[in-house]
């Protein structure tokens, strides 16, 4: 009564039922791990020959028939078109209708509870060098268009308040720098995917003396799984995973509400490409920031699927449970999302212009000034706490005034301290504010300009990070 595209079957009298196998079956999604689990199949192969378990003869009849079925998918479009329980299944009925019986030696040693997991953490290893490239192709556009605008002077914002000036290349570091740490979490995340549960069994380990580190060697794994039971359970890894995406998309999520705020009219420091625009099917005038929301609004959807996984995991019982097959689908898409949002973010900062005057202007009035102010009567003896006092009252009596703290006389700003002299004057400038932030990390020009070589080194290859 089995279905030979079934892994099982044998102790079972009956079919099953349509509805359970349909809400049994992941072959719709899990056939993303085809390659991966075709590749574990082929070094799989070498170790049983290698342990004396099947002849090489026969190990070379299952890898040439896998090497076949990796070239047929390639070319035949309706090469999936098959009712299979899931991916596994399909390349082993495939395999055995190719080369016959041999192909039904290939689950010797190992369960499909191993072979899921090495499947999913090939693919996995893969999506994190691609994510991780596609990290640093956002970084260069971010450095690229910094480095355009080296000179540009914006506003920084405290409570979303005017609060200090500082360069518009400095805020675009910031995400580099955010950005950075992303890459760093998935690079180290991707040494804990890198370690092979093939060799695990259901739970308990295999009977056959087959050298693990040898296949894990031939699939380029660092090292193998200490712990049977652990090798097939755990899938702290994709939960790791799953929470360094979101830890991205929260970084995208805030540039994209940054650039959303900072396009609208009532800012107007940047203007975004028409190719990563859309306009209102009523309003004729509109042009929406669509790439930017659909940014932030996956955010939410990555996010809501690391706390899917934490939830699905938390009381199950060693080892193996079928509640693990959800963690695909929620794995999947947050590779898939991290990606697209990556590159849709990437075409947005390479098409955007900086309206320079416009962000110039916003950073000169609005007493953003206050605390070069504040530093100047530090510099000659003043307390800052009395400084900070003597300020707040200068700032209140020029706002009765309806004037910046530059445009007071020697004599308006003397009365709040008899240490004001005139070089006052030079030390409100805006490039004297943004010069005098000098410390490292700062937004002085010179340190700017460090920063963005450094960053340029880095990218480069001749960094640290």
């Amino acid at each position: 009564m089995s279905d030979p595209a079934q892994l099982w079957g044998g102790r079972f009298t009956e079919r099953p039922h349509e509805t359970f196998a349909e809400f049994n079956d992941s072959f719709r999604f899990d056939r993303r791990l085809f390659t991966a689990d075709v590749r574990s199949s082929m070094a799989h192969a070498n170790g049983l020959a290698n342990a004396g378990v099947i002849t090489r003869a026969e190990a070379d009849a299952m890898i040439g028939g896998l090497s076949q079925m990796l070239i047929d998918a390639e070319n035949d479009h309706e090469y999936f078109g098959s009712g299979s329980e899931d991916v596994h299944s399909f390349i082993e009925s495939k395999l055995v209708g190719a080369i016959g019986d041999t192909g039904r030696k290939l689950q010797t040693g190992r369960s499909r509870n191993d072979q899921v997991a090495t499947a999913f953490r090939l693919w996995l290893r893969g999506e994190i060098d691609m994510i991780g490239s596609l990290i640093r192709e956002l970084q260069a556009a971010i450095l690229d268009t910094a480095i355009g605008y080296a000179d540009a002077v914006m506003p920084g914002y405290t409570h979303l308040q005017r609060a200090q000036p500082i360069l518009f290349a400095h805020w675009c570091l910031a995400y580099y720098e955010m950005l950075g740490r992303d890459r760093e979490r998935l690079a180290d995340c991707r040494r804990r995917v890198n370690v092979m549960p093939l060799g695990s069994g259901a739970l308990a380990g295999t009977g056959y003396d087959i050298d693990r580190g040898s296949v894990a060697a031939e699939l380029g794994f660092e090292t193998i799984s200490a712990n049977s039971l652990d090798g097939v359970s755990d899938r702290d890894f994709a939960v790791e995973f799953a929470s360094g995406c979101s830890l991205l998309m929260v970084h995208l999520s805030r540039l994209a509400e940054d650039l959303i705020l900072y396009c609208s009219q009532e800012f107007g420091f940047i203007t975004l490409g028409d190719s990563v625009s859309s306009g209102s099917s009523l309003m004729p005038q509109k042009k929406n920031p669509d790439a930017l929301e659909l940014l932030r609004g996956k955010a939410g959807r990555v996010i809501g699927h690391n706390v899917a996984l934490l939830t699905t995991i938390k009381g199950l019982p060693l080892a193996y449970n079928k509640d693990l097959q959800e963690d695909k689908e929620a794995i999947f898409d947050c590779a898939d999302t991290a990606a697209i949002s990556l590159k849709a973010a990437a075409i947005v900062i390479e098409n955007l212009v900086v309206n320079v005057d416009a962000a110039r202007e916003a950073a000169t009035g609005g007493y953003l000034n206050a605390t070069e102010f504040a530093d100047y009567l530090v510099r000659r003896g003043v307390p800052f706490r009395t400084a900070h006092e003597a300020v707040g009252r200068a700032v209140l009596y020029a706002l009765e005034a309806k004037r910046e703290l530059g445009d007071l006389s020697l004599e308006e700003l003397r009365q709040f301290s008899d240490k004001v002299d005139e070089d006052v004057y030079g030390a409100l400038t805006l490039e004297a504010t943004l010069a005098s932030k000098s410390a490292v990390g700062g937004t002085a020009p010179v340190r700017v300009a460090e920063a963005l070589a450094a960053a340029r080194a880095e990218l480069a290859g001749k960094g640290e990070k």
